[in-house]
């Protein structure tokens, strides 16, 4: 992983120093809550519904085991001994005091951490495939591309006020992990027809009030002109964003707008300026920057231990079969560790916890780990022999959950537990499915189906993209919640079809069970997957399912 260089350190540092000078201004009332906003958000600190939240930076969603160590220590010494992971590969501490923050800075640049531009209307972190690095699929890892892009976006002089807030999205295989499309800039790693690596750049993708899936303005951009085509895609929106009506700023907005035909031709324009004050600096800091991402050095010994553990033990043949994938090495595999105990609040780990997943990287993992954009944790690089320790260390720990992918494995923003702009609860509901569906003993049964929560119209929680997204909304001072079936967040991204009226909260875990039981009668096989039945038979079972016979009879009439 990328380390600090004298620079980055005096350059955090610094930053540092002067929010904590800000932040005495404001405790002694120099600053108004208003003059202190934009210099708080400038650090990431949200002022949430009950308290301050401070949002960390995981770039590109990798760390090692001593940043996570510290990440435990600062959730115990100034939070209440926990941290939330989000979609946006970060970590949010939910109740530190405004005091305590400047000394929660400099605890995380001892281990070259920050929160900057982790809120804003700035470029956002630079978010990343969670399997960068180890998957088997992948063309390359694009982790250096998202560092390139992350030292390029910090404190660009034209990019610190723009029109909103600005995500960009890397993977570096065809199977997209990243959510690419449903950024504001997605680069997919592509080949030429010669076999050159390139970037397919998708711009205008986003959720939230209006989703929108992204648009391919370039099919293959050559490395050597990734940032001045950043660069040219960003200024134009700079330049055409909207200003007038945050809910029409973003750059989806621009590119619906204008078309994406329009915007190509702009931004082609504008990288034809751009290009040539790029000297070539950029690729000699883009081959420094790869030097830090050499491959670990992966042992090579015999796998018996998995072997005999798979044959012997069925708890762990069932968390092996769902939560380790193919890594790229031969006997090793990817071990992601699920957030989401039944009844656990999705995306939470305690201090405890986060210290054992540190030693389990140091042990056993390369000191690695990532975070993954559905609020879980990945050990990347996991030699086999090593898997059934690792498993007994996860028990132990409450981190054994074998739910990866499953219905269980739920994607749920804070909601109205914590934040200022929820009009429902999400963690709740959350909580309850998953719950309900351990009662059950169907989740196995069901298999892959991603079900994704929001508690409003922003979409943290990515409902618009889960096979089952769930909008919560208030309605008349009563909590109620959308459904919508045959989301997508892969490389063949689609937004959810919406069912029809919402339900309240005590109706809308029985409306998710009668969705799992249409599914399981109407698919063909118990290998078709929810997505591809719902693609083959459509809505109208489901809605019919929902609200009854009439639906069936009134769409007919």
């Amino acid at each position: 992983m990328y380390r600090y260089t004298d620079f980055d350190a005096a350059f955090v540092a610094t930053r540092n120093a002067q929010f904590r000078a800000q932040v005495e201004r404001r405790i002694d009332g120099s600053l108004t809550e208003d003059e202190f906003k934009p210099l708080r958000l400038m650090n990431g600190l949200y002022l949430q519904l009950h308290a301050y939240m401070l949002r960390v930076a995981v770039p590109y969603g990798t760390l090692n085991s001593a940043q996570m160590r510290q990440l435990a220590t600062i959730a115990e010494r100034w939070d209440k001994a926990y941290g939330h992971f989000t979609t946006r590969q970060n970590i949010q501490f939910n109740w530190p005091t405004l005091r305590d923050v400047p000394d929660m800075l400099d605890a995380l640049a001892e281990v070259q951490m920050h929160a900057i531009q982790t809120s804003g209307n700035t470029i956002r972190n630079v978010t990343a495939d969670h399997f960068a690095g180890a998957a088997a699929d992948e063309i390359a890892d694009p982790r250096p591309v998202a560092e390139l892009i992350r030292q390029w976006s910090t404190d660009h002089p034209e990019f610190q006020f723009l029109p909103r807030k600005f995500k960009i999205a890397v993977t570096g295989s065809p199977n997209d992990r990243a959510v690419t499309k449903a950024h504001d800039i997605g680069l997919r790693m592509v080949r030429n027809e010669v076999g050159e690596p390139g970037f397919e750049v998708i711009v205008g993708g986003g959720l939230g009030r209006t989703p929108m899936i992204g648009k391919v303005v370039r099919d293959f951009l050559p490395e050597a002109d990734l940032l001045p085509y950043l660069e040219a895609v960003v200024s134009v929106w700079n330049l055409l964003g909207r200003r007038d009506n945050k809910y029409k700023s973003r750059i989806k907005i621009t590119v619906h707008e204008h078309g994406i035909d329009d915007i190509r031709h702009r931004v082609e324009e504008r990288f034809a300026l751009l290009r040539p004050a790029f000297t070539g600096v950029d690729q000699q800091l883009y081959a420094q920057i790869k030097s830090d991402f050499e491959p670990p050095a992966f042992k090579d010994c015999d796998t018996g231990p998995f072997d005999l553990a798979y044959a012997n033990d069925p708890a762990f043949r069932s968390w092996a079969d769902t939560n380790l994938s193919v890594h790229r090495a031969p006997g090793h595999a990817i071990a992601q560790i699920s957030l989401k105990a039944h009844g656990a609040t999705p995306g939470d780990a305690t201090a405890d916890q986060m210290r054992v997943m540190a030693d389990l990287a140091a042990r056993y993992g390369h000191d690695e780990l990532r975070i993954s954009h559905e609020q879980n944790i990945v050990l990347p690089h996991v030699h086999k022999a090593d898997l059934p320790a690792i498993y007994a260390a996860l028990k132990d720990a409450g981190l054994a959950t074998a739910n990866i992918g499953r219905i269980s494995d739920i994607i749920a923003c804070p909601g109205m537990d914590y934040c200022a702009l929820a009009t429902a609860r999400s963690i709740p509901i959350a909580q309850e499915i998953a719950t309900r569906f351990d009662q059950l003993k169907l989740e196995h049964e069901v298999g892959d189906l991603k079900i994704k929560i929001s508690g409003c119209i922003n979409a943290c929680g990515h409902h618009h993209v889960g096979h089952i997204g769930i909008l919560g909304l208030d309605r008349a001072g009563v909590e109620n919640y959308q459904i919508t079936l045959g989301g997508d967040h892969t490389e063949t991204a689609a937004i959810g079809q919406r069912t029809g009226p919402g339900f309240s909260a005590d109706e809308i875990v029985p409306a998710i069970e009668r969705i799992v039981d249409t599914y399981l009668s109407e698919r063909d096989s118990a290998d078709e997957a929810f997505i591809d039945t719902f693609a083959r038979v459509g809505m109208t079972p489901f809605k019919t399912a929902l609200y009854g016979e009439s639906e069936r009879k009134q769409k007919a009439a």
